[in-house]
């Protein structure tokens, strides 16, 4: 089985710990803030092993990342990534509510 490699771009390495410290400082939960942490980064790197198992998407909200992106969901947060060879290129961590299908 092949592995990808997973790249967190900057925005979306800012839009992780930006979640995770808001959860953990804005609402004084640092125990959820850790729980989503650790799931939020699984699903990051469940990617790792067949990331095309998420359909391309055509929205208009994300065409802004380019070609041949896609999405996978935690709770209420959608991350957008592409593939690029065996890389996954991960671009955002946004409130699933901020992406209109």
């Amino acid at each position: 089985m092949i592995e990808f490699r997973i790249k967190l771009l900057e925005q979306a390495e800012k839009d992780f710990y930006s979640y995770v410290s808001h959860i953990h400082s804005q609402y004084g939960m640092p125990i959820t803030a850790l729980k989503h942490y650790e799931e939020l980064s699984a699903v990051i790197n469940s990617l790792k092993t067949n990331p095309e198992r998420y359909p391309i998407r055509e929205n208009l909200s994300l065409q802004q990342y380019g070609n041949n992106i896609r999405r996978v969901n935690y709770k209420k947060m959608t991350i957008i990534y592409s593939i690029d060879g065996f890389v996954v290129y991960v671009h955002r961590v946004v409130a699933a509510s901020m992406v209109i299908d």
